[in-house]
């Protein structure tokens, strides 16, 4: 990753609080949403992946979205824990890169799979009868392994600039993991060049992919007013309204957070923003996916029965 003029070599994770009594409810708290998460998004993969009603091109990617989620909040809510139960709150420097270098990359992956995403609903609503056909497994596997080549490439690029900042003596991070905004807070010496990391993080992997996202939504509304029936524009726009959740959730978070100025930072409030989308999002989507998605229910009680 470089080198980087530190002394520093392992960091002080603060977590939310200090009082013992509090990190026993939040250990309690988020090892029941860490569970429901791997619950959650493993039983919608096996799901995907056993019924044939659900091998297509939509639920290809709903599965590849569970993969990442899991994968995601696997990076962080282990050392959650240890760190709510443990007196001991340090990450190795060592740790800290990679903890940051993959969850990054995994933030990032799922911004460009979203865009994907959009783009598999307007094929699906403007030629539902060539559905198949324009959403080849060929295409819908090319777009999940860019989504994953862009998201870590990029990841490598924020974290080796992060990591060649100057940490000189303070090595308390107030918040719970290893993040952008505590560690450029952190961070010593002339930071002024980093707002042009922050401006190349947001602009590739945000607001690329949310140009894409409203593209393809502006496509779909052209094509739903052009039905004649209610009921048919209800039921295509109903298609579309998981993704939209997902979309507004995951993308209104990361924006809140690196969108704003280095000076308009405010660490607790952040951690509040920073905990939805990485503990409590993975654990939304496969209920996003799933509690209005009828095909959903019917595999999962077949699997049951």
């Amino acid at each position: 990753m470089g080198k980087s003029n530190h002394t520093v070599t392992e960091f002080i994770l603060v977590g939310f609080t200090t009082d013992p009594l509090v990190q026993l409810v939040l250990f309690v708290v988020f090892l029941g949403v860490y569970s429901m998460t791997v619950l959650g998004n493993t039983t919608l993969i096996v799901l995907i992946n056993n019924d044939s009603r659900l091998h297509t091109p939509m639920y290809f990617f709903i599965g590849n979205l569970s993969f990442l989620d899991l994968w995601y909040s696997s990076v962080y809510t282990p050392k959650i824990l240890v760190t709510c139960i443990s007196e001991d709150k340090s990450i190795s420097f060592a740790g800290c890169v990679a903890q940051f270098f993959f969850s990054a990359g995994l933030a990032y992956s799922e911004c460009y799979l979203l865009a994907a995403m959009a783009y598999d609903r307007y094929m699906a609503i403007s030629k539902p009868l060539l559905y198949s056909q324009v959403m080849p497994s060929r295409l819908c596997s090319f777009f999940i392994a860019a989504s994953y080549l862009g998201g870590f490439i990029n990841a490598f690029i924020v974290t080796k600039r992060t990591f060649a900042l100057n940490f000189c003596s303070n090595n308390v991070i107030d918040d719970f993991f290893c993040d952008i905004p505590p560690l450029v807070k952190l961070a010593c010496g002339r930071k002024d060049t980093y707002q042009a990391v922050l401006f190349f993080v947001l602009t590739s992997n945000v607001i690329t992919p949310t140009v894409l996202i409203l593209a393809s939504y502006l496509f779909i509304i052209t094509t739903i007013l052009k039905i004649r029936s209610t009921q048919g524009r209800l039921k295509a726009f109903s298609t579309c309204s998981s993704h939209l959740i997902s979309v507004t959730l995951f993308y209104g978070s990361i924006l809140y957070i690196y969108s704003r100025p280095q000076s308009s930072y405010s660490l607790d409030r952040d951690k509040i923003v920073s905990t939805f989308y990485t503990i409590v999002f993975p654990m939304l989507n496969p209920m996003i996916y799933s509690l209005r998605n009828k095909d959903v229910k019917e595999a999962l009680n077949k699997l049951l029965k």
